[in-house]
């Protein structure tokens, strides 16, 4: 069976967030929270979210990897080297990878974007390095999917469902949400 991990940090953006593990939750995608620290993690806009456990705990290879953005969010998990570690350990298996608003940053700090195409939050253009800039909503570059922000978070989460599934279950899910 398909599995996600999503890596939560303080500072979090909770649209990005919520709409990533609920889309893929719907789509019958076991998406497990992976929290930088333990217990409750507060978001960029004070929310408060538990996450389903601490990143220390996660000792199995999932289908998919993801970072939510949000600031302070990005600039945490971009200084952990714990996520640094995933993030290159997920692309070398080849399994998906991906980052919304600035959280794409943390992957080009990782070395995984080097010249390959990429978008993220507008204005932080700079902070994917050596990337091709796409300016998307969603870019895909093999197994490595990046979005611009909280306003592309639905269309991001379908992405990443139609890679892990199929189009009958976006479709689908699409429908249940009333997205065009």
């Amino acid at each position: 069976m398909v599995k996600v991990l999503v890596l939560m940090a303080q500072g979090f953006e909770e649209i990005e967030l919520s709409s990533i593990v609920d889309i893929l939750r719907r789509g019958n995608i076991p998406v497990t929270i992976a929290g930088l620290s333990s217990g409750l993690i507060t978001g960029s806009r004070g929310m408060k979210i538990q996450p389903d456990v601490p990143l220390d705990s996660i000792d199995e290879l999932f289908d998919a990897i993801i970072l939510p953005g949000g600031s302070p969010g990005y600039i945490n998990l971009g200084n952990d080297k714990r996520v640094l570690d995933l993030v290159n350990r997920y692309y070398s298996k080849g399994k998906i990878v991906a980052a919304i608003c600035a959280a794409p940053s943390v992957l080009a700090k990782a070395g995984i974007l080097e010249k390959k195409k990429a978008t993220i939050y507008k204005g932080m253009e700079d902070l994917l390095k050596n990337a091709k800039y796409v300016n998307r909503s969603v870019v895909e570059d093999q197994d490595i999917i990046t979005s611009q922000g909280p306003g592309t978070a639905i269309e991001f989460a379908l992405t990443i469902l139609l890679r892990l599934t199929n189009e009958k279950k976006v479709r689908e899910i699409k429908d249940q949400l009333l997205v065009k």
